[in-house]
């Protein structure tokens, strides 16, 4: 349930820009605050007035400020957010599966959630098979009469493999399967998955959406019918509901998320560029490098780009391990998506097994590019790499 004053349709009047402005901020309501006040509190009691909140587990003002942001910018009908990423790609889960089902996901995808499909539900018959979701044909191949689920993730994690959400959302909507996308590399801002047909849409808000580094959370957006039974069942049974300040945090995110996104792409596409021209470099991963095997589907699903790359240098994994502390703004770090440089060696070390199953190539690392200079990054970049034998 909404409290806030009722606003015309956000998709119509209102940019992006303004979604995170001020969508659902309720000026007059919080007697004219800029910024809306925590409601770190419990419990709501209703002696005089039966406002509509009761406990925090279910809704919180504060809350459902942040989620209506997030709904109009993915341009759903509602939203819910959750403690962490993790809460919100399990509980996405969870709403479609039951026992003795089968999923279909991308083998790229976030590793918390291929372990979430492939070893926490196996104990309650539920089935996945891993595909690289690359062609239509290699998902209608294994999909099953009980199959119940698609949980895609595009661009997808560490090598950014990209799936055709409007033939994959019309190929499960006619057999009755749902589709889940991870949608945090892009943000909402650059796809919107909903407007092809997929059914929910899942963010990790510990990255962009927060972009400071200092909050854990998630976020789902679908159906108003769906949010509302994941609000009482999904999220509300597993307790895994955001916390109010945790809340305010992320909707201090969103208020800079454009202007940062906006960055991080102009970085990005430099160093892309400048990694795939190193002759240290092997192969660079980023959409938007028309090298990127994913190119040409991007430009129709993408309005941007954001700061996440992955290459291969060329060395030894030893080589690449020592070169990571010779890096000066690139902390050494697995998350992304904050004010700051951040590099992870993901397929140093892996064994042949896990590069085949998740598609990581030998030698993999990741680099979030953070907000500082391009020519800082890249200067840093060249100086490490030009160590590497």
């Amino acid at each position: 349930m909404s409290h806030s004053n009722d606003s015309p349709n956000p998709k119509e009047i209102m940019s992006k820009e303004e979604i995170c402005t001020h969508l659902g901020d309720d000026y007059d309501r919080y007697l004219g605050a800029i910024v809306p006040p925590i409601f770190q509190n419990s419990l709501f009691t209703r002696k005089t007035q039966n406002h509509g909140y009761v406990y925090t587990r279910i809704s919180n003002p504060t809350t459902e400020i942040a989620e209506r942001k997030i709904a109009a910018l993915e341009e759903g009908e509602a939203a819910r957010c959750f403690s962490s990423g993790m809460g919100a790609i399990s509980a996405g889960i969870m709403y479609w599966v039951a026992q003795n089902t089968h999923v279909v996901c991308v083998k790229s995808a976030y590793g918390p959630a291929r372990e979430f499909l492939s070893s926490y539900l196996a104990a309650f018959g539920v089935e996945v098979t891993f595909v690289s979701g690359e062609s239509l044909e290699e998902i209608e191949q294994v999909v099953r009469p009980n199959t119940k689920l698609l949980y895609l993730e595009s661009p997808s994690s560490h090598i950014f493999a990209m799936q055709d959400l409007q033939a994959v959302a019309d190929f499960a909507r006619a057999r009755g399967i749902g589709t889940l996308i991870d949608n945090t590399w892009a943000t909402p801002l650059y796809q919107n998955p909903l407007r092809y047909g997929i059914d929910m849409v899942v963010h990790s808000a510990s990255k962009y959406l927060g972009g400071h580094s200092d909050i854990i959370g998630g976020v789902l957006i679908g159906s108003a019918e769906a949010m509302e039974r994941i609000a009482y069942k999904e999220r509300a049974l597993f307790g895994s509901v955001m916390d109010p300040h945790q809340s305010w945090l992320l909707l201090r995110g969103l208020r800079t998320l454009p202007v940062r996104m906006k960055q991080h792409q102009e970085s990005a596409m430099t160093v892309a560029a400048f990694l795939e021209s190193h002759p240290k470099v092997e192969r660079v991963f980023y959409p938007g490098l028309p090298s990127h095997p994913g190119y040409e589907l991007g430009r129709k699903q993408l309005a941007g780009y954001t700061g996440l790359i992955s290459f291969v240098p060329r060395a030894e994994d030893q080589a690449i391990r020592d070169m990571i502390p010779k890096l000066r703004y690139f902390e050494h770090g697995p998350s992304w998506g904050g004010f700051e440089s951040l590099i992870v060696d993901v397929g140093v070390g892996i064994s042949e097994e896990a590069s085949r199953s998740t598609g990581i190539p030998h030698g993999l690392v990741r680099i979030s590019v953070g907000l500082e200079r391009a020519e800082t990054l890249m200067a840093d970049l060249d100086q490490a790499l030009n160590t590497l034998p």
